[in-house]
């Protein structure tokens, strides 16, 4: 397995382990917070799919789709505390564009030699970051870190564990 077969494998697999916990949730679903204070999935799919966006154009401006217009806005740190349905997408519309992401990013990622991927990542990511294939590896580890807590509204809206 080559560096690229294996970043893919992880992407992928957040993708999958993210439709699965998504799965049986409905819209309204998405909008139950944990705890008090915690972000809810709706807020946090937006999160996601805006800096997977944001991060591959870092290192290839104009790589990834298009978002909706104001869809950054919508998902802004200062949104996270509304619970209105309206200020959110469906679930369906969270997975047509996280879909269309991650299109982007396995494009550019398909377009890279080993070579580029040790290259050095945009400097408003190298502190967390450092190279374009750790950038391209934590679109996965990203997907997982928020898919955990996913696992916890799964039990409070009383869904059975699935892994």
């Amino acid at each position: 397995m080559d560096s690229r077969a294996a970043i893919k494998l992880g992407i992928n697999g957040a993708g999958g382990v993210t439709e699965q916990y998504l799965g049986d949730l409905t819209d309204a679903d998405l909008l139950v917070r944990p705890v008090p204070g915690a972000n809810h999935i709706a807020w946090q799919l937006g999160h996601l799919i805006q800096s997977e966006n944001w991060m591959v154009n870092l290192l290839r401006p104009g790589s990834m789709p298009d978002l909706p217009a104001g869809f950054t806005k919508q998902h802004a740190p200062d949104t996270a505390a509304s619970d209105d349905p309206k200020a959110f997408l469906t679930k369906a519309e969270y997975l047509k564009l996280m879909k269309e992401q991650r299109a982007g990013t396995l494009k550019y990622l398909d377009s890279l030699s080993d070579a580029e991927l040790d290259q050095p990542s945009h400097e408003k990511l190298r502190h967390f970051v450092p190279t374009v294939g750790a950038v391209l590896a934590m679109q996965g580890t990203h997907w997982m870190m928020h898919a955990g807590q996913w696992a916890v509204v799964r039990r409070k809206l009383g869904r059975p564990p699935l892994f």
